[in-house]
């Protein structure tokens, strides 16, 4: 699996940047969750989910491989 990297920079595939703040775990399922900021607001996804890939069925048209991309900044 792909690691995630705490205060990087992500690119989403549909061009936003987000900014990894830390990992939760949900407290009735204990997944791991990744904790984001994005335009003053913050955010939470399932780990699994953010470092997944692009679904291409679903976005034929996505060159980015991944959902989040990070960016070197």
């Amino acid at each position: 699996m792909r690691e995630l990297k705490i205060n990087g920079v992500y690119r989403h595939f549909k061009g936003m940047e987000v900014t990894v703040l830390m990992t939760a775990k949900d407290s009735e399922t204990l997944e791991e969750l990744v904790v984001y900021s994005h335009d003053g607001e913050v955010w939470v996804r399932p780990k699994e989910e953010f470092l997944s890939e692009v679904d291409h069925n679903k976005y034929p048209d996505v060159k980015q491989k991944y959902r989040f991309e990070l960016l070197d900044k």
